[in-house]
């Protein structure tokens, strides 16, 4: 038996990023789950939300919770990723001057979420947007 939530995770505003992964995390920590499995679904979670804040105006955050694993859908309508393999890079952001002197944008999303995931999907299309499907293995 699943538990399935979902969230709408709000463009450009930037105190409400997190709210979704926030959320989960609280779940989890509900359900009994282990706190490492806990803490990576956190982390993978928030920089996908960041990553929709910052770059695709918002988007859906979809969390299927089983006894044996977590399996997240981030889903957005912003600009897609003219180069994943790029994007993927430690370093590499197309983030504004704004957003990095807000403390984002330092080219740690994609990473961290392939690094706190065991596995990890990036569809995405120009002028259409990004799924990003990531699970965690309990």
């Amino acid at each position: 038996m699943s538990i399935n939530l979902h969230y709408e995770v709000p463009g450009d505003d930037f105190t409400r990023a997190g709210e979704a992964s926030g959320a989960t995390k609280g779940k989890l920590k509900q359900l009994g789950f282990p706190p490492d499995a806990i803490r990576r679904v956190a982390i993978a979670m928030y920089e996908g939300e960041i990553n929709m804040v910052i770059h695709a105006n918002g988007g859906t955050a979809d969390v299927e919770i089983n006894p044996d694993r977590i399996v997240i859908t981030l889903t957005d309508r912003g600009p897609g990723i003219p180069d994943l393999d790029l994007a993927m890079q430690e370093g590499w952001s197309t983030a504004t001057e704004t957003v990095r002197n807000l403390g984002f944008g330092a080219g740690m999303g994609l990473p961290n979420i392939k690094k706190y995931t065991d596995e990890l999907t990036i569809d995405t299309e120009l002028g259409v947007g990004t799924c990003i499907r990531m699970t965690v293995l309990v």
